[in-house]
């Protein structure tokens, strides 16, 4: 069965709606259940054990991972969401780790929003981030660069995940990781192409056990973009094939 949460504003809501009945005309779902919530915190209590969520605001995977309990998350997105000031889609991955929802996570893909110094005001402790574009920080006064996308091979960001998150991990892939032309998410877009995204997908599931995953930041700009359902469709097909 897949749960779809339109969780978020108007145009989150609308796309998540939307994606019911791309997927159906498609025939990719028969079983599907739509729960909704205005409220995060209440999200934990009434979704259902699932394979698969399919989400509009990011925020909703905080109330998912609540109920699911998973050892790790994978976030692939372009931002890093680690923002620590109050609780939103810009920060739902720092207060799952501060509150120890998920003992570590692994975000994957970023552009946006990378910590940068040791004074900054991002969330930076029990996570690894692996930005699309080559990046760099400062730790105890000398400058290191993050394993990129760009510059590192895939297998072997792989491989740091794996060692870093052990096998069992809950996936969220945030549709906004790629590039503008997808017209998928309201925010800022990413850097990766469609089969970029759909290569890391097939790694990831082919080095972990993912308990459970979602497809996040889905608005209704998607029902004007050919490239965005064509996206849409991919990635939950690679998602919950064999």
């Amino acid at each position: 069965m897949v749960t779809f949460i339109p969780f978020g504003e108007k145009p989150n809501k609308d796309g998540v709606m939307y994606t019911i009945n791309l997927l159906k005309k498609n025939k990719l779902i028969e079983e599907f259940m739509i729960v909704e919530s205005n409220n995060v915190e209440l999200l934990a209590d009434r979704v259902p054990l699932d394979k698969c969520y399919i989400i509009g605001e990011h925020l909703a995977t905080y109330g998912v991972i609540k109920r699911i309990k998973p050892p790790s998350i994978i976030s692939i997105d372009a931002h890093t969401d680690l923002m620590h000031d109050y609780l939103d889609h810009g920060s739902w991955l720092a207060y799952a780790l501060e509150e120890k929802v998920v003992n570590r996570a692994a975000v994957v893909g970023s552009v946006l929003m990378i910590p940068t110094t040791e004074g900054t005001s991002l969330w930076t402790r029990r996570v690894k981030i692996f930005p699309a574009l080559p990046r760099t920080r400062k730790i105890r006064g000398k400058w290191k660069a993050y394993k990129s996308l760009k510059i590192s091979p895939t297998e072997e960001i792989i491989a740091d995940m794996r060692k870093y998150l052990g096998e069992e991990v809950y996936l969220t892939v945030d549709m906004d990781v790629l590039k503008p032309e997808y017209k998928i998410a309201r925010f800022q877009h990413g850097e990766l192409t469609l089969e970029e995204l759909l290569e890391l997908i097939d790694e990831i599931k082919k080095n972990f056990k993912i308990i459970a995953c979602d497809i996040a930041e889905i608005s209704d700009r998607i029902k004007r973009s050919k490239l965005g359902k064509k996206a849409l469709i991919e990635v939950y097909t690679a998602l919950m094939g064999e």
